[in-house]
Parts: structure tokens; C-alpha cells; sequence
């Protein structure tokens, strides 16, 4: 992790396969598919600490990005396994924080940071669910 953010609030890590599918002409990981690693990272970490995203929905809440940003620092190709590290590193009112690393062994693929906005139906900001908000 980066010096700029404090110690993690919570820290998950995922696996995952590079699929043929999300690669470009060259069998490496097309850039915008590390935005859905990222994704998949969040919701992932929400499972791990008891919060199911699809319940989160169905009481019209949603979690959506506003702000991201990514630093490619190596290329990912077809069929390397990478290990996605998803850190919250703050909490506050309506907004998540989140910090990213993805890993093929010691090598840092990528990096990125993310803030996470909790909206209603009608895209109004709204307080995160008391389980988010206590952690």
C-alpha cells in the first residue's frame, strides 16, 4: 500500500484467473477490465464482512462509483493468476474510500483508488447502512 493512506480499515484479497475474454489482440488484460477487477474486489470484501450487495439494492440503496483512479504499472496477460488486494481505507457519512493492488506473484500490476457514494433510486446521496458506517 501507498504511503498517502493510513493502515486499513479492512483488507481482503482474491484470486483470480486472466480469462481469454478479457484480454486484447495481444493477450494482455484490456485496461478497462481492471476497473471490473476492482469491482469484483468490493463486492467481495462487502460478503466477507456480512454484507450481501444484491440486499443492500433490494432496500434501494446503491453503491456507485464516483471518483477512480488507476496506475498500470505492468501488463497482466491470458491465464495469470493475480492476487487482488481490496483495502477500505475510510468511512465517512455517504462515501467509501478504497485502495487497490493487483499482483501477479511480487509483481505489482496495477494500483488504484477508488471513492464508493451510497445513493438512493433517484441518484441522491444517502447515509451508508449502519454495518458500513460501524466499521
Amino acid at each position: 500500500m501507498t504511503a498517502k493512506f493510513p493502515k486499513p480499515i479492512i483488507s481482503h484479497q482474491l484470486t483470480l484467473r486472466v480469462n481469454y475474454h478479457e484480454t486484447d489482440g495481444q493477450r494482455r488484460v484490456h485496461h478497462a477490465n481492471y476497473l471490473n477487477y476492482f469491482e469484483r474486489g468490493r463486492v467481495e470484501m462487502l460478503r466477507a464482512i456480512g454484507t450481501n450487495y444484491r440486499e443492500l439494492e433490494e432496500t434501494g440503496l446503491m453503491l456507485v462509483v464516483s471518483e477512480l483512479n488507476a496506475r498500470y504499472h505492468s501488463a497482466a496477460q491470458f491465464d495469470d493468476e493475480l492476487v487482488l488486494t481490496t483495502n477500505l481505507v475510510a468511512v465517512r457519512k455517504v462515501r467509501l474510500t478504497h485502495h487497490y493492488q493487483l499482483h501477479r506473484g511480487d509483481k505489482l500490476i496495477v494500483d488504484a483508488d477508488s471513492t464508493i457514494a451510497c445513493v438512493d433510486s433517484t441518484g441522491r446521496p444517502k447515509r451508508l447502512p449502519k454495518p458500513l458506517l460501524d466499521l
